[in-house]
């Protein structure tokens, strides 16, 4: 790369040491980066950044544990994601910065949860990311059996790596199309459905009785309904990566809102209505959760051509998401180095933009997926899920608690936002409260029980560096705020 890099100043953890009581005027430029995401790229990173393995593969896990009720499960868990999108949204319109909700975090709760907040967001996008370039390789046995699923994985990494090093314009062009593709197959697919199940075709109508037939609605009780809580909240994980592209997007007061609000949309059309489709069509108990229950159910349905289709969109689903995260990821680490939280090499960016060593230095971690397909494939994807479930939880977790003090900072200073999360501050606590629910399920499932034991080890080791990183900064006499550290001076016309 010829890109000559340019370099903002690292504040240390002292300089964050104190929230500030004023609001912010949103910036128009982000420390380096720059505005090249269109509304169209911002809508479209909105409804494609959590259709991907979540949907496409894990949802027939969730299916085994829960039957048809599992629609109730995709309703609750979107009920309460869409919470969070509503409070980071808010957030993100007054201040919208690439750091997003580890920048919320260290502003509103305080300097360790912004440091704890920002490296597990991090670190979620480099598991999310291997996770993706596996279940890539698993969706090219439907042409390829016999292809290692570490090829599949090089050769996706290579790809996307490349299309995030040109400039964030390509990132948000090509996740714009396959976003579209898979929003379009979709749609597709529900409106195909619909047709089989009430016969407008050749056939014979499928009807709603596979919804009861094979022991009930909810034939695993309430306890399968609420295990199943767990693999249904993941599939909702990459929805707030939206934050993170708040940075570099045009006018982010007017496309940030108009973005989030389709979040409920999606969650009523391709969540309940693509998942719905799926039990209408086949008896909940012989939907295979080894591979994709929406081209296994074509193909037994006969539709052959339609399974190839599929697949291709499920492969293109599993790019895209891996695609959002190699760009956040970098953006994330980013921001870290910025906040003297990440080492200062990591905060530079090229002429164009584009955090260009965060982008590398990221590509070749999330890299290690295709030594580990090497080494264990078909034995990754759930303990993946598990352990980026666990990271997703911390994650919302600081966003509800970060929006508490935000509101918290706009009373203070007498002000109001206009793009406001509703039911504040029940929504915040009954959220946690759902986060909790979802972590004492997890000691229930014996491939999440690992992530469950692990989390507050991650979390104590992030607690420990960063505390030894404040030591040395004080040996070093950095203990004085920055003076760009407050957080709001003034807040602009919404």
């Amino acid at each position: 790369m010829t890109d000559q890099l340019t370099s903002t100043p690292a504040r240390t953890p002292a300089d964050t040491a104190a929230p500030a009581a004023h609001l912010q005027t949103p910036s128009t430029q982000d420390n380096g980066l720059k505005r090249g995401l269109k509304a169209r790229h911002l809508q479209l990173i909105a409804l494609g950044s959590s259709i991907g393995t979540g949907l496409f593969l894990g949802s027939g896990a969730s299916i085994q544990l829960a039957g048809p009720a599992v629609l109730l499960a995709f309703a609750v868990a979107g009920a309460m994601i869409f919470l969070i999108m509503r409070m980071l949204g808010e957030m993100a319109v007054i201040h919208p910065v690439s750091g997003s909700f580890a920048y919320y975090a260290r502003k509103f709760i305080g300097p360790v949860a912004g440091f704890i907040t920002g490296w597990n967001w991090w670190f979620t996008c480099i598991v999310v990311g291997m996770l993706e370039l596996t279940a890539a390789g698993v969706f090219m046995d439907f042409w390829f059996p016999g292809l290692p699923h570490w090829i599949t994985a090089l050769v996706a990494l290579v790809v996307i790596t490349g299309i995030n090093l040109i400039h964030v314009g390509a990132f948000g062009e090509v996740e714009f199309w396959m976003s579209m593709i898979k929003v379009v197959a979709l749609v597709a697919m529900i409106v195909l459905g619909l047709c089989l199940v009430f016969g407008i075709g050749p056939d014979p109508a499928i009807g709603f009785s596979n919804l009861w037939e094979h022991g009930g609605f909810a034939p695993t009780g309430l306890g399968g309904f609420m295990l199943s809580l767990v693999a249904v909240t993941f599939t909702f994980g990459g929805t707030v990566s939206i934050g993170t592209a708040a940075g570099e997007v045009e006018n982010p007061s007017r496309n940030i809102p108009k973005a989030i609000n389709s979040v409920i949309y999606r969650i009523i059309v391709f969540y309940v209505g693509g998942v719905g489709i799926m039990l209408l069509l086949w008896p909940w108990n012989d939907i295979d959760a080894d591979s994709s229950p929406f081209v296994r159910i074509l193909m037994g349905l006969g539709i052959g051509g339609a399974a190839v289709i599929l697949n291709v969109v499920v492969l293109s689903a599993a790019l895209s998401v891996f695609n959002n995260m190699t760009y956040s990821g970098g953006r994330m680490l980013r921001d870290l180095a910025l906040n003297g939280q990440a080492p200062p090499f990591f905060a530079r960016t090229t002429k164009r933009g584009l955090p260009l060593r965060a982008l590398l230095f990221n590509s070749g971690l999330m890299g290690v997926a295709v030594l580990l397909n090497f080494l264990f494939e078909g034995q990754l994807l759930f303990a993946l899920m598990a352990i980026i479930l666990g990271a997703e939880i911390i994650s919302w977790s600081a966003i509800a608690l970060a929006h508490l003090g935000f509101r918290k900072q706009l009373r203070r200073a007498g002000q109001t936002s206009t793009y406001r999360a509703p039911f504040f501050p029940i929504a915040n606590y009954g959220c946690l409260a759902f986060f909790a629910l979802l972590l004492t399920l997890m000691a229930f499932l014996p491939d999440y029980r690992i992530a469950l034991f692990a989390l507050p080890a991650w979390v104590l080791t992030l607690a420990v560096i960063w505390l030894g990183q404040c030591v040395h900064q004080r040996r070093n006499g950095h203990d004085k705020l920055s003076p760009d550290d407050n957080l709001i001076t003034t807040q602009r016309e919404i």
